[in-house]
Order: C-alpha cells, then structure tokens, then sequence
C-alpha cells in the first residue's frame, strides 16, 4: 500500500508544484501586459502573423495529397492567402493590431447582441439576468473599442490579454495550492 501511494504522492507533488509555477508566470505576464500593453498587442499581432504563415504552409502542403484539381487549386489559393496575411501581420505588426482590434470590437459587439437575445429568450431561468449583465458590458466594451478606434489599438488587445492571463494565472495558482492542501492532508 505505501509504495502505490508513494508512486502516486511523489508525481501529484511534482505536478502541483510545477503547475504553481506555471500560475506565477501567466500572473507575471499578465502583469506585464496590462502594464504594457501596446507591447503585449503587438506581440499578439506578431503570434498572429506567424501562425497564419505557417497555416499558409499548412495549406500548400495539404494542396498535395488527396482530392482532384479544384482541391488543389482551393489549398494552394487559401496558403497564398495565408502566408501573405501572416507576412503583412509580421512586416506590419501596428497596421496588423489595428486590423486585429477592430476585429475584436466587432466579434464583442456581436457577442454582446447574442447574450442580449439569449437573456431575453431564458428570461424566465434563474440568474438569467446575469446574461444581460454581460451583453450590456460586452456592448459597452466593445462599442468603447470601436469608437475609440484607432486609437484603442494601443491598449485594447494588450489589456485584454493580460486580464486574461492574469486571471488564468490566479485561478490556476489556487488550484494548485488547492492540490497541495489536499497531498499534504492524504499525507498526514
């Protein structure tokens, strides 16, 4: 019994600890994000362009196998498309967070409408009037983000981003404290 529970405890440790770790650096690039964050959206933009430069290679290399002509053709006109929207996003990384920002203005626009309408359609469901909450903040947000725009390129998606990995980062540190508490009572 002990040497299956030491199997077991030993990786357990290991893992909360590494996943603590791993908290405190979503935490610190959060931090740095929302502290810079026209430096963080360009580094998005940049991850951007680069991920569709390689989707566009993607794209030539699926051309070839299988299917007829107007397969190929399709593959080899969507990697073109890619490569060069990931080229201008690399080469154009300010005109590429403008482009990206307006995007996510929209995108929040459109989710906002939706809550709006699914709060309206569940009306009736308990803590559904947290579903209007969030359309009307998602309708703010991103109309603050449109009508700002150009301008909100420099802090939008940098903002965003580190709101987001700081709160990834805080939820995950707990969790991984959580599991330590739990190794450490298993233990005792």
């Amino acid at each position: 019994m002990a040497t299956t529970e030491g199997s077991v405890l030993r990786p357990a440790k290991s893992f909360t600890t590494w996943y603590i770790v791993a908290a405190i650096l979503f935490i610190l690039l959060g931090a740095f994000a929302i502290i810079e964050p026209a430096v963080a959206g360009l580094g998005v933009a940049l991850l951007v362009g680069w991920l569709l430069v390689f989707g566009g290679i993607a794209y030539f290399i699926g051309a070839f196998y299988g299917g007829g002509a107007k397969s190929v053709i399709f593959h080899v006109l969507a990697g073109i498309v890619f490569v060069l929207g990931g080229l201008y996003f690399i080469t154009h990384p300010l005109m590429g967070l403008g482009t990206l920002t307006l995007f996510l203005a929209a995108v929040i626009i459109v989710a906002g409408i939706f809550e709006i309408i699914a709060y309206f359609r569940l009306q009736g469901a308990q803590a559904s009037g947290w579903m209007l909450f969030n359309g009307i903040v998602a309708l703010l947000l991103g109309g603050l983000i449109w009508f700002h725009w150009p301008s909100s390129s420099v802090w939008a998606i940098g903002t965003l981003v580190g709101v987001n990995l700081l709160l990834t980062g805080v939820s995950r540190l707990m969790l991984g404290i959580a599991g330590q508490r739990v190794i450490r009572r298993v233990t005792a």
